[in-house]
């Protein structure tokens, strides 16, 4: 009887320890998938943020390109002047 008893102590022992050692595995899971949740978070902010930077750049490139074509038109009309003047 006590070696049944010994032997169920063993069983009981090593799963305790599997349980614990799972856990501990788990929770170094838990914290890797929290810490990569949070780099994808960052990363999704910096992309907004080049989105936006981006957005704003081709805005101002279309300003400046309005610009441009004012510019060439009243050059254009300067130089008419000059040869008919």
């Amino acid at each position: 009887m006590e070696t049944e008893t010994n032997r169920l102590e063993s069983v009981v022992l090593q799963i305790g320890e599997s349980v614990l050692a799972t856990t501990e595995t788990v929770d170094k899971l838990s914290a890797q998938v929290d810490a990569l949740v949070s780099q994808v978070q960052q990363q999704g902010y910096q992309i907004f943020a080049l989105s936006d930077a981006i957005q704003t750049l081709a805005e101002n490139h279309d300003g400046a390109l309005a610009e441009l074509k004012q510019l060439s038109e009243a050059l254009q009309r300067l130089v008419v002047a000059i040869e008919e003047g």
